[in-house]
């Protein structure tokens, strides 16, 4: 059992429940996924499933898109909702023309401070156990790239947004960055990951269709052939798709630096590097005997939408379609 999974994570579930959920659905242990969400957010979770998670290497950069809401007023110890206020509650008259110009002044590269609650590890030991235990944490600033932050809407001391970044941004940091830029103090009180890279919350199933779709038999992953779409898909015979399998460099009259390799019935070899002019090396090889017939896969998943009351109660007030 091989591809990729769109999951609509539910709020109050870390991405390693999810994960331990479709692992006992599917009966299949190699499954990792492309970049957790805290537990109180929602929306895409992408999964890797079985020899697809041999791919994730290829997948670190892709930009990820959220819809979210800001709570204005005082910030908190963990910077979203969960966790205790550092200040009383100012409950600020917040003003559109004062947001867009702080918002403004976070587009581009800039250097975040991740949270102490966080996964970053420190000597070896993940930040949020040291920060529970009332241990001082300080993490390094790690440059990130915040590609558009627009305001959706303002309601009292909430404002609605929509934000697209590059991988390894922590929307709680820039929330809180925000904040501490008006002197107002902030914090996240709600977020939903609408996107990461190809894969949209259009096609995210939630964990109860996905079990219901199981049990009925119908596909419900994305097929090995069809991840990284982006690269060029190179068809082979026989004779290259059992070198490609078995590791051996090909000549390809490509410029690209790096390709999907197919066999003949349409399966996904591996995929290979450009290490000279037109010679490739296969980095990753998923199939070494290329001599069977096609595999069956799952096509994508479908359409299921989800979030929670308060964001979607932002989102009309913005007037947007949620």
């Amino acid at each position: 059992m091989d591809g990729g999974l769109i999951v609509d994570k539910p709020a109050g579930s870390t991405s390693h429940d999810v994960v331990q959920a479709v692992r006992g659905l599917l009966g299949e242990r190699r499954i990792g996924h492309l970049g957790t969400l805290d537990p109180f957010a929602t929306g895409v979770l992408v999964l890797l499933i079985g020899r697809a998670t041999r791919l994730a290497r290829f997948y670190g950069q892709r930009e990820k898109t959220y819809q979210g809401v800001i709570r204005f007023g005082f910030a908190t110890d963990t910077m979203d909702h969960t966790g205790s206020p550092l200040s009383e509650d100012t409950f600020p008259t917040l003003r559109e023309a004062d947001l867009r110009t702080a918002f403004a002044g976070f587009v581009g590269p800039y250097a975040q401070r991740p949270p102490a609650y966080s996964a970053k590890k420190i000597s070896g030991v993940p930040a949020y156990r040291l920060a529970r235990k009332g241990l001082p944490v300080e993490l390094s600033k790690v440059p990130v790239v915040i590609h558009a932050l627009e305001l959706r809407c303002v309601d009292g001391a909430r404002a609605g947004f929509h934000a697209t970044v590059s991988s390894g941004t922590y929307l709680r940091s820039l929330v809180n960055d925000i904040g501490e830029r008006m002197r107002v103090g902030a914090h996240l009180a709600e977020l939903r990951r609408t996107s990461v890279g190809e894969f949209a919350e259009s096609n995210a199933l939630k964990l109860d269709d996905l079990r219901e779709k199981w049990e009925r038999s119908e596909e419900v992953l994305i097929p090995l052939q069809d991840l990284l779409p982006e690269l060029p898909r190179v068809e082979l015979d026989e004779s290259e798709a059992k070198r490609a399998g078995h590791g051996s460099d090909l000549t390809l009259p490509l410029s690209a630096d790096r390709v999907r390799l197919m066999d003949p019935q349409g399966r996904l070899v591996g995929i290979a590097e450009r290490i000279a002019e037109n010679l490739y090396h296969p980095v990753v090889v998923l199939i070494t005997d290329c001599r069977g017939t096609s595999e069956a896969a799952g096509a994508g998943a479908g359409s299921r939408s989800g979030g929670s009351t308060l964001l979607k109660t932002m989102l009309v007030l913005c007037g947007a379609a949620y």
